[in-house]
C-alpha cells in the first residue's frame, strides 16, 4: 500500500508539473491581450456545440482555423444541460468539454460565455422551465433563490471546466470567460435591484478563482474587474467603461436570424469586413463573429417565438458547414492583412488624420524600429475617392464604403470592397435516384412508399385530462415545456337553444390553437399567418380565434389545443410573459343574440400536457406502439404520422430533406429530432432587394432575399443521423395537414462558381467533394461588367480569357489562376487596372 500511495504520489506530481509547464497567462491592456507576454489581436467565430454534432465539430473548427480564426467561442446552454432540476446531461453534442478539447487541438483558443441566460434566438433563452417554475423566484434580478440557482449552475461548470484543464492557466484554450449577457439593454426595467444584480453577478464571477479575464456584454456600468464589450453590427465607436481595458467586440453579426414567414437575411461579404476593418482601425483588440456557424435548431430548441429550424444565420459557414463564398474567403484575407499589422495594432503610435471628405488615414508607428502601416477608410456610402498619404507617394482608390490596409504605408495588401476570390452557388439535389433532377429535387425522383397512423385523442376529445383547475392556466407553467402542446377541455349542459348554432370565441396567447367541439375539429388558427401577416398585439403573440360550431342539446364537449411555436427569448420580464389561454377567455355567442352567451372562461378546466403520441414515442421506429397501416395513406388530415424508409444520398455532401407540401409539424430521422417544420409559412411577396447595395449602414431589414417563398423547405439531417449502408426512417408528425408525396432527399452542394477578381491578385476556383469543374460558362479578363449569373464582356477583354482558364481549370477540383497581364497575354488600356471575372460549371 506505501508503494502504490507513493506511485500515485509521483503520477500527481507529474500531472502537476506538466501543467504548470504548459500554463499559459492571459492579461490585457488597451491595446492588445497579452498571452504569455505575447501582445495580440483576436478574430474569433461563434459556433454552438448543440447547433451541430460531435461529427461535425472537427471539420467545422478546421475550416474556422482555415479562414484565419484564432479562437472559437460558444455559449453554454443550462435548458439542455440541466432539464430538471439536478438532473444533468452532457451527452452527445452536449459535451462541451469534448468541444473545447478538439478547439485546443486544432490550435485554437476558446471563449467560454456561461450566462447563463444566453438570448441567442434559444428556446426561453437558455433558462430550463422548472426555474421559471421555482416558488418565489424572479429572474435576472437581485433574487436569492434565482442567484443561488444561477451560481450553482455557474459554478458546476467552471468547476467542470477546471477538472477537464480547459483554462489556458492549466494549459488548456479558454482565454476569457463571460457572465451575463446583454443585461444592460434592458437593466432600466429592473430598476435598483438590476443594478444590485449586476455587482453581485462580478463579484460571484470573481469567487469562482479562475485566472483568466471575465467579460460582460452590452454591459456599460460592468463592475471592475469586468470588461464591458460591445454586440452590434459595427462597434468602431465603442469604448470600454475602463480606459485600462481593451476593446472588444462579443457579437459582430454577420447576417440575422429568421423567423417563419420571414424572408432570408442577408449581409454582403463587403460590410462585414468593412465593419471588421474599421473596428481595428479605431483600435479594437478582439471581434468575435455571431455566427461564423450558425448551424440547426434541433428538436424543440428554436425560440422567438416563431423561429425557425435552421440558424443558418449567413454565417461564413452554412448551416450544413459549406464555406458561405465569397464571404468566408474574403474574410480569410481580411484575417491575414490583420496579422501582418498586428504588431502595429498593440505596440505602434497611432495617428489618425482627416486627409479628405469621409476619408481618413490612420498611421501606425513602430518607434523602435520606425517602421509603419498604415490604414485607409472611406466612409462615404456614394462617393469613391482617390488619396496620397503623403507628398510624392503612391495614389489609392478607395471605393465607397470601404478600407484599405497599406503595408508600409505605400503597398495596399486588402480592400474591404475588392473581392477576390470566389462566390459558390449552392443547389440542392437528387443524387441517388436521378442526376439530372432539377435543384427541386422532385422530377424524375423515386417516390417515397408512406405508411401513417393517426394521432390518439379519444380521450381528450371526450375531455378527459390529467388535473384540474377553474382557471386558464399558463401553457409554460402548466407544461414545464415538455411539449409544444397543452389540451385545454370544459363540458357544459346546453339547455339555451339559442346556443344551438354559436360562435366559439377564444382569445388566447398564442401561438397557435386548434379547436374541436364534441370530437370535431372547427377550426385552427395560428398568431402569425403566412405571408407574414402579424397579429393586432405585436410581440404578445396573442390573436382572437371565432368559428361557429353546433353545440347538441344537453352535453357537450370543448377541446382546445394549445401549441407554442418556441418560447420568448429576450427582452425585459420575458420570462413572464404569458403563453396558451391564461389572460384570454372562452365564450360561446347564440347566433343573431349577443345576448345569449356564456362565458365558460372560469368554468372546470381538464388539463393533459402534450400528446398522446408524445408520451408513447412514435417518432422512436423501434417503439412498436404506433399502428402503422400503409392503406388509404391520407392527405390534408390534421394530426397525422407518417412513416417512411429510405436509402441516403450517396457521397459525403451534407443531406437535407425537402419537405414541400407539408403543412406544419416535427421531423425525425432513425428517432433523431430535425427539428420543426412549417413549409406553409411563406416570407412576404414584397421588400425583397436582389440588387442590394451593401454600402452604408446595415439593418437586419436590408438586402432580404427569398420572398414569395417558404420560409424552410429544406430540413439538415446530420450524416451521422443516417445508416449509410442500411434502411433509414423518417417520421414526420403532421399537425395541420399535408401530403408527403413529393418528399425527397437531396444533398447541397456546389453547382457553380464565380470569381471577380482585380489584376495583381490570385484567384482560387473550387468544387466541393469529388465534383471537378466541367465547364467554364464565362471568362473575361479586361473591364467584365455584370454579376454572378449575369456577367457579360465589358468595353475590353483579352481575347484568350476563356481559352487560358480552361486549359488552368477544366476536369480539377481546383484551380488557381494568376489576375495578371503577363497570364492572358493582355496590355490593359492606359493607367486601367483591369479585372478577372469567371463563371464555372462543377460536376
Amino acid at each position: 500500500m506505501v508503494g502504490f500511495a507513493a506511485s500515485l504520489g509521483l503520477v500527481l506530481l507529474y500531472s502537476w508539473l506538466a501543467a504548470a509547464a504548459s500554463a499559459i497567462k492571459v492579461e490585457y491592456d488597451s491595446n492588445a491581450i497579452i498571452i504569455d507576454g505575447q501582445r495580440k489581436v483576436i478574430n474569433s467565430g461563434a459556433i454552438h456545440y448543440p447547433r451541430s454534432t460531435p461529427e461535425m465539430w472537427p471539420d467545422l473548427i478546421q475550416k474556422a482555423k482555415d479562414g484565419g480564426l484564432d479562437a472559437i467561442e460558444t455559449y453554454i446552454f443550462w435548458d439542455v444541460h440541466e432539464p430538471s432540476r439536478r438532473q444533468y446531461n452532457f451527452a452527445g453534442n452536449l459535451d462541451f468539454v469534448k468541444f473545447f478539447k478538439l478547439i485546443q487541438d486544432a490550435g485554437l483558443y476558446g471563449i467560454l460565455r456561461i450566462g447563463p441566460y444566453v438570448c441567442a434566438e434559444w428556446n426561453y433563452g437558455g433558462f430550463p422551465l422548472w426555474l421559471h417554475n421555482t416558488p418565489g423566484i424572479e429572474l435576472r434580478t437581485n433574487n436569492e433563490i434565482y442567484k443561488n440557482e444561477m451560481q450553482i449552475f455557474t459554478t458546476k461548470i467552471i468547476n467542470m471546466c477546471k477538472e477537464a484543464n480547459l483554462f489556458a492557466s492549466q494549459g488548456g484554450p479558454i482565454i476569457l470567460a463571460q457572465i451575463e449577457n446583454e443585461y444592460g439593454n434592458i437593466m432600466e426595467k429592473y430598476g435598483q435591484a438590476g443594478k444590485e444584480y449586476v455587482k453581485w453577478c462580478a463579484k460571484m464571477a470573481v469567487a469562482q478563482n479562475i485566472s483568466e479575464p471575465w467579460i460582460m456584454c452590452q454591459q456599460s456600468d460592468a463592475p471592475p474587474p469586468m470588461i464591458n464589450t460591445c454586440n452590434g453590427f459595427y462597434c468602431d465607436e465603442f469604448k470600454p467603461n475602463n480606459p485600462k481595458s481593451p476593446k472588444m467586440w462579443t457579437e459582430n453579426w454577420t447576417g440575422w436570424f429568421k423567423l417563419w414567414g420571414g424572408k432570408d437575411p442577408y449581409r454582403s461579404a463587403e460590410d462585414l469586413a468593412y465593419a471588421v476593418a474599421r473596428f481595428f482601425q479605431r483600435g479594437g483588440v478582439l471581434n468575435n463573429y455571431y455566427m461564423y456557424h450558425g448551424g440547426t435548431n434541433f428538436g424543440r430548441t428554436a425560440g422567438g417565438p416563431y423561429i425557425v429550424t435552421s440558424y443558418d444565420y449567413h454565417a461564413p459557414l452554412d448551416e450544413y458547414g459549406n464555406l458561405n463564398q465569397p464571404k468566408w474567403g474574403h474574410l480569410k484575407q481580411l484575417h491575414a492583412a490583420i496579422k501582418q499589422a498586428e504588431q502595429f495594432f498593440t505596440s505602434a503610435t497611432v495617428e489618425t488624420k482627416n486627409l479628405m471628405k469621409n476619408v481618413d488615414m490612420t498611421k501606425f508607428t513602430i518607434n523602435a524600429t520606425g517602421e509603419k502601416f498604415c490604414m485607409l477608410s472611406n466612409v462615404d456610402n456614394l462617393s469613391h475617392a482617390k488619396a496620397k498619404l503623403e507628398e510624392g507617394g503612391n495614389e489609392f482608390f478607395l471605393p465607397a464604403w470601404s478600407v484599405s490596409f497599406v503595408a508600409n504605408c505605400s503597398t495596399e495588401v486588402y480592400n474591404t470592397a475588392k473581392v477576390n476570390t470566389q462566390s459558390s452557388v449552392m443547389v440542392k439535389k437528387q443524387n441517388d435516384e436521378d442526376e439530372n433532377n432539377n435543384e427541386e429535387g422532385t422530377g424524375g425522383a423515386k417516390q417515397l412508399s408512406w405508411m401513417w397512423t393517426a394521432e390518439p385523442m379519444q380521450d381528450t376529445l371526450n375531455g378527459k385530462g390529467r388535473f384540474k383547475a377553474s382557471q386558464l392556466l399558463d401553457q409554460k407553467d402548466a407544461t414545464f415545456d415538455v411539449s409544444d402542446y397543452l389540451w385545454y377541455m370544459t363540458s357544459f349542459d346546453n339547455a339555451n337553444t339559442s346556443l344551438s348554432n354559436a360562435t366559439l370565441r377564444v382569445i388566447t396567447n398564442g401561438h397557435a390553437l386548434h379547436a374541436y367541439v364534441n370530437g370535431e375539429l372547427i377550426g385552427s388558427k395560428f398568431s402569425r399567418q403566412a405571408n407574414g401577416q402579424q397579429t393586432v398585439n405585436g410581440d404578445d403573440y396573442s390573436f382572437i380565434f371565432e368559428k361557429q360550431a353546433f353545440f347538441k342539446s344537453g352535453f357537450n364537449v370543448i377541446s382546445l389545443l394549445s401549441a407554442t411555436v418556441g418560447l420568448a427569448n429576450y427582452g425585459a420580464f420575458y420570462d413572464t410573459k404569458r403563453t396558451g389561454l391564461v389572460g384570454g377567455a372562452v365564450e360561446l355567442i347564440g347566433n343573431g343574440n349577443v345576448n345569449a352567451s356564456m362565458n365558460l372562461t372560469k368554468s372546470q378546466w381538464s388539463y393533459k400536457v402534450g400528446l398522446n403520441s408524445e408520451s408513447q414515442q412514435f417518432h422512436d421506429p423501434s417503439s412498436g406502439n404506433a399502428n402503422w397501416s400503409s392503406v388509404n395513406v391520407p392527405q390534408n388530415t390534421s394530426m397525422t404520422w407518417y412513416k417512411t424508409t429510405f436509402k441516403p444520398p450517396t457521397g459525403k455532401d451534407p443531406v437535407v430533406v425537402d419537405l414541400l407540401g407539408m403543412g406544419k409539424g416535427h421531423a425525425w430521422v432513425n428517432g433523431n429530432s430535425i427539428g420543426r417544420y412549417w413549409p406553409t409559412q411563406i416570407a412576404e411577396k414584397n421588400g425583397c432587394d436582389p440588387e442590394c447595395n451593401y454600402r452604408g449602414k446595415y439593418s437586419d431589414s436590408k438586402c432580404r432575399t427569398n420572398c414569395g417563398n417558404p420560409s424552410q423547405r429544406w430540413y439538415h439531417v446530420p450524416r451521422s443521423f443516417l445508416n449509410e449502408n442500411g434502411d433509414n426512417t423518417l417520421i414526420l408528425f403532421e399537425e395541420v395537414g399535408g401530403a408527403p408525396w413529393n418528399v425527397t432527399f437531396q444533398v447541397v452542394t456546389v453547382g457553380s462558381v464565380c470569381g471577380n477578381a482585380y489584376e495583381g491578385s490570385k484567384l482560387e476556383l473550387y468544387c466541393q467533394g469529388d465534383a471537378r469543374i466541367s465547364e467554364i460558362q464565362f471568362a473575361s479578363f479586361g473591364d467584365p461588367q455584370g454579376t454572378c449569373g449575369s456577367f457579360k464582356i465589358g468595353n475590353y477583354q483579352a481575347t484568350q480569357s476563356v481559352p487560358v482558364v480552361e486549359k488552368l481549370c477544366i476536369g480539377r477540383p481546383s484551380c488557381l489562376i494568376d489576375v495578371s497581364q503577363s497570364t492572358f497575354g493582355f496590355s490593359s488600356w492606359g493607367n486601367l487596372t483591369s479585372r478577372l471575372a469567371v463563371q464555372a460549371a462543377c460536376q
